[in-house]
C-alpha cells in the first residue's frame, strides 16, 4: 500500500513561515499559528513540506488504507492561505 505523501514532520514552523516572501501573508501566518494554539490547545507542526497543522486524529477506511491528519491546518499558497 502508497504510503501517505502528508505525514507530521520534525520541520521547524517558524523556520518554514519565514520563507513566506509577502510580508502582509506572512504576518497572517504568525497570527493564524498564535489563535489556532490558543483554541485548540495543541503546538503548531510542520505537515509535509507546507501544512501547518494543530493536532491529530488516525483514520482507517473500510479498504485497509490508514493514517493520521491534522486535525485543523493551513497553508500560505501563492494566492491565498488555504
Amino acid at each position: 500500500m502508497a504510503q501517505n505523501k502528508t505525514v507530521e514532520t520534525i520541520e521547524s514552523v517558524a523556520n518554514f513561515l519565514a520563507t513566506v516572501t509577502d510580508e502582509t501573508k506572512k504576518q497572517d501566518c504568525l497570527n493564524i499559528v498564535t489563535i489556532m494554539e490558543k483554541v485548540t490547545g495543541f503546538k503548531a507542526k510542520m505537515w509535509g513540506p507546507s501544512i501547518v497543522g494543530f493536532g491529530s486524529y488516525h483514520y482507517k477506511y473500510e479498504s485497509g488504507r490508514e493514517g493520521d491528519a491534522a486535525l485543523v491546518g493551513f497553508s500560505p499558497r501563492k494566492n491565498e492561505i488555504g
